[in-house]
């Protein structure tokens, strides 16, 4: 059996270690602030002081953080994960981050002898706590095969999209859909709202629709009780709507949904909602629309 170590025990990173705990298997855990861990801790899991000592003590370490700079902090700090690195040590960036910070990681870890792979996830607090979530995999098909029964605990489906680079390109394009989508319920409400519709009427009709979807149905009581809290924090949908706009402008793609989304959801974050759910995109809408 392959020894884990696991960064980054957030929102996300403790549901997912928590799993791999249920499952049997024993995990090497740090997060910058300690407390964190607590709850990993008593379920059995071994706090590490460093991230050197994760990769030190670990066969395989999976790192889940909010940004590409705290990915290259914990990577290159002292006691930091390239300090931990030996021949054959792989390192699993969970992470949302760009194609090109992810091919630049690699890069770094292939120096020392170590394994990359990009595998961000498809999924927010409900799959990742039910292991439902699906992994999207850049780097060697090999090494994704020696983490599957990992991320069999993790996700209901693991896609090999090729090199380095194309699990964390796969991320930002299934996160504009997201996003896009969100943004259309949104206006969706509003327009009906402003026609005088009623909102509950409004949601029953579109969960009797071919427009309902797991998305929506996992967040129509949000929209129905005004409150929400976060599944998928709105500041992390900004972020990633930052990154989809770098990358469109490297692809020389012209995205208008795209544009229009990352305004909104940017605008919705500087007036309070970024640490309300990505739904809460629904409130900048109205807000703008009250005269």
């Amino acid at each position: 059996m392959q020894r884990l170590g696991w960064i980054g025990t957030g929102q996300m990173g403790e549901l997912m270690a928590m799993n791999l705990l249920k499952a049997g298997y024993g995990i090497h855990v740090y997060n910058r602030t300690i407390e964190k861990t607590d709850s990993l801790v008593k379920a059995g899991a071994i706090r590490a002081s460093s991230p050197k000592e994760i990769v030190e003590q670990s066969d395989i370490s999976f790192v889940m953080l909010s940004e590409a700079n705290a990915v290259k902090d914990v990577l290159t700090q002292e006691k930091g994960i390239l300090e931990g690195i030996a021949p054959g040590k792989i390192i699993v960036d969970m992470s949302t981050i760009s194609p090109e910070d992810s091919r630049a990681f690699a890069q770094l870890i292939s120096e020392k002898g170590g394994i990359y792979l990009d595998a961000p996830v498809s999924g927010s607090v409900g799959p990742a706590k039910t292991g439902q979530l699906v992994i999207l995999v850049g780097g060697e098909k090999a090494v994704m095969e020696i983490c599957q029964p990992y991320f069999d605990v993790l996700g209901k489906e693991t896609i090999h999209f090729g090199e380095n680079g194309k699990g964390s390109a796969a991320k930002l394009s299934i996160n504009l859909l997201l996003a896009i989508v969100g943004q259309g319920v949104g206006e969706t409400l509003l327009l009906a709202e402003k026609a005088g519709l009623e909102r509950g009427k409004v949601l029953e009709m579109i969960a009797q629709s071919a427009m309902n979807t797991p998305l929506f149905a996992g967040k129509r009581d949000m929209y129905e009780t005004g409150e929400f809290p976060a599944a998928f924090m709105l500041k992390l949908m900004a972020k990633d709507l930052g990154l989809i706009k770098e990358q469109a402008d490297r692809l020389d793609v012209d995205l208008p949904l795209a544009e229009a989304a990352k305004d909104t959801y940017i605008s919705a974050r500087d007036n309070g909602e970024g640490d309300s759910d990505m739904a809460a995109v629904y409130l900048e809408l109205l807000r703008k629309n009250t005269r």
